[in-house]
C-alpha cells in the first residue's frame, strides 16, 4: 500500500489549557497529509482549483487514541483508502515519535465544478490522476 508521510511540530497554540493538542488540530494535520500525498504523487491541487474544480469534504471521521502535547512531533501518514467514479476516501494515521498511534481518520471527498458545485469525475478532467488513485487505492 502506498503511504505518504509528513511531520508536524506541535506548537503551543495548538494545545488546550491541559497542555493537550486541541482536537480540531488533528483535522488540519490530516489536510496537510492529503496535500502531501497529492504532491508526492506528482499532482497539484492548486492547479485543479485554478482549472475551476474543488474537492469538498463530504464526510470526516476521526478516532482519538493517545493524546499529543506541545513540543512533540507528529507524523501524519496518508493513503488512498478507496477511489470510485465520484468519491475519493483518504486514510490517515497520526503517530507519536515512538510510533504510538495518536489518532486514525478518514476523509471522503467529491470533485465538483467550482461555479455550480456539480459533481464531476476525476477521470474526465485528469485521467492520469484518476489512474494513479485507482492503482494505489487500498481496496
Amino acid at each position: 500500500m502506498y503511504t505518504s508521510e509528513t511531520t508536524v511540530d506541535i506548537r503551543y497554540a495548538e494545545t488546550d489549557q491541559m497542555g493537550v493538542v486541541y482536537h480540531a488540530n488533528y483535522l488540519v494535520w490530516c489536510e496537510i497529509g492529503r496535500t502531501k500525498i497529492i504532491q508526492d504523487l506528482g499532482f497539484n491541487y492548486a492547479e485543479l482549483e485554478a482549472d475551476g474544480y474543488v474537492s469538498p469534504v463530504i464526510d470526516f471521521s476521526i478516532q482519538y487514541k493517545a493524546a499529543m502535547r506541545y513540543g512533540q512531533t507528529a507524523t501524519v501518514r496518508t493513503w488512498i483508502e478507496s477511489h470510485t467514479k465520484l468519491r475519493s476516501t483518504y486514510g490517515y494515521e497520526i503517530l507519536h515519535e515512538d510510533g504510538t498511534i495518536a489518532a486514525t481518520a478518514t476523509s471522503e471527498h467529491i470533485l465538483v465544478k467550482k461555479e455550480n458545485f456539480r459533481p464531476v469525475s476525476l477521470k474526465k478532467i485528469h485521467p492520469e490522476w484518476d489512474a494513479k488513485y485507482v492503482e494505489i487505492a487500498h481496496n
